[in-house]
């Protein structure tokens, strides 16, 4: 794999393709790099391939050929800051770590990632936008920071008898994202999980989209103790 630098982008093209090959990987990352731009500048709904081709100086039939569609050029962007935030998560977590530290350095690395990348974020856990629906293609880059969370919470230690009994449907919907993320979880276990994983986005979208302006803003302290009392939730040892 060869590393290449475009805009401020970076990616990686394989050593063996052709000439052509290269040259049509460099340029869907920098149809990319354009986009994400105009995400920062106009939002999701306003994304337009059309504005693409004139910021990257192309004629608009051309970079149909790369991305046939509005979506599927959205479709591109969500993937790969699912696959981003996903890696952030996964580099951060040490498995030779106790199940809390794993926790803060997870939760930390969210938070992280949030506000460098805050309209990448706000593409994948903001509005929808308006007209599109994601594709199952998304799903797996989408699933790889909750299978981070759903592991760390798995190796909860409390008593599940203090939890409340869960309604027959919570429970098989618990059972069927135990299955896929953490199999083997029990379903009190994987829901304290999930009211975890909630409650992290939950602090981490109020401080991104402003809402503890004047109230808890920095939220360093803040959000450093909810980390520790959702640990505590989740029954981290």
């Amino acid at each position: 794999m060869l590393l290449f630098q475009i805009s401020g982008t970076i990616g990686w093209v394989n050593a063996s393709m052709t000439a052509r090959e290269r040259a049509r990987a460099e340029l869907t990352e920098e149809i990319k790099a354009s986009a994400r731009r105009q995400l920062a500048d106009a939002g999701a709904a306003q994304l337009s391939l059309r504005a693409v081709a004139r910021d990257l100086g192309m004629v608009s039939s051309a970079i149909y050929r790369y991305f046939p569609s509005r979506d599927e050029l959205l479709t591109a962007l969500i993937t790969d800051a699912y696959d981003a935030v996903g890696e952030a998560l996964e580099r951060a977590v040490d498995d030779g770590d106790e199940p809390r530290a794993r926790w803060r350095a997870c939760a930390d690395a969210l938070r992280a990632w949030a506000r460098a990348n805050p309209h990448e974020y706000a593409l994948i856990y903001g509005s929808p936008v308006p007209g599109y629906r994601a594709p199952d293609a998304t799903i797996a880059a989408a699933a790889r920071s909750a299978v981070v969370i759903a592991r760390i919470a798995a190796e909860a230690t409390m008593d599940a008898g203090v939890d409340g009994p869960l309604g027959a449907e919570l429970e098989r919907q618990v059972r069927l994202i135990s299955d896929i993320v953490a199999p083997g979880t029990s379903p009190r276990v994987m829901a304290r999980g999930l009211i975890a994983w909630t409650q992290l986005y939950g602090m981490v979208s109020f401080e991104l989209f402003g809402q503890f302006a004047n109230t808890l803003d920095p939220a360093d302290e803040f959000f450093a103790y909810a980390v520790e009392r959702t640990a505590d939730l989740i029954g981290l040892p």
